[in-house]
């Protein structure tokens, strides 16, 4: 069986995919964390992802982000008549930090069954489009994780979490195919 090498593009792609099909995120952008979008134009909630570095293995590499899962916190002031009924706190807060947190369990749950990640037609009898073709590459995750809390930490109230990950992919650092002339290198 051939390994399908999967690039840092492949990595990004897939992280941004996962944010448009995960129906509570409403925004995914990608970047060093100074470049997340504070505008008040933008949709939350948000994951951003920030990339942090790449190991390699025997034959794979590690794609290790550091993701950002947040949400705009609304103040009592801001609330309808429906709100003010139920709330017991001046602002939804915990309710942010709790549907955040969902999000970043739903991710890591989504690398570690990777069923999620590859959708395959070459067997059309079968009606689950979320069936696997074991030759198509998948990326993974394992591990234990901290997820940390943070509060206000930009200038619009957003609430949520932020954790590292690394997915793993496999490589078999090919040798055949590399862009370069056809000389020996040693002296």
């Amino acid at each position: 069986m051939a390994i399908h090498n999967k690039t840092f593009n492949n990595a990004i792609d897939t992280l941004k995919q996962l944010g448009v099909e995960h129906k509570q995120i409403t925004t995914t952008t990608t970047g060093d964390i100074w470049k997340i979008d504070m505008d008040n134009q933008t949709l939350f909630p948000l994951l951003h992802i920030n990339p942090v570095n790449v190991t390699t293995g025997q034959s794979t590499l590690t794609y290790n982000f550091q993701l950002f899962v947040m949400d705009a916190v609304t103040e009592k002031g801001n609330w309808t008549e429906e709100n003010l009924q139920s709330a017991d706190y001046l602002s939804n807060e915990q309710e942010v930090m709790s549907s955040c947190l969902q999000i970043c369990v739903d991710i890591i749950g989504m690398f570690r069954h990777s069923k999620w990640q590859t959708a395959t037609t070459s067997m059309p009898a079968v009606p689950d489009p979320l069936v696997t073709d074991i030759d198509d590459p998948v990326y993974f995750t394992d591990g234990e994780y901290s997820l940390e809390p943070f509060q206000e930490r930009f200038d619009n109230l957003l609430t949520g979490w932020v954790f590292s990950i690394g997915i793993e992919v496999q490589n078999d650092f090919q040798t055949c195919t590399i862009p370069v002339a056809d000389n020996p290198i040693g002296k």
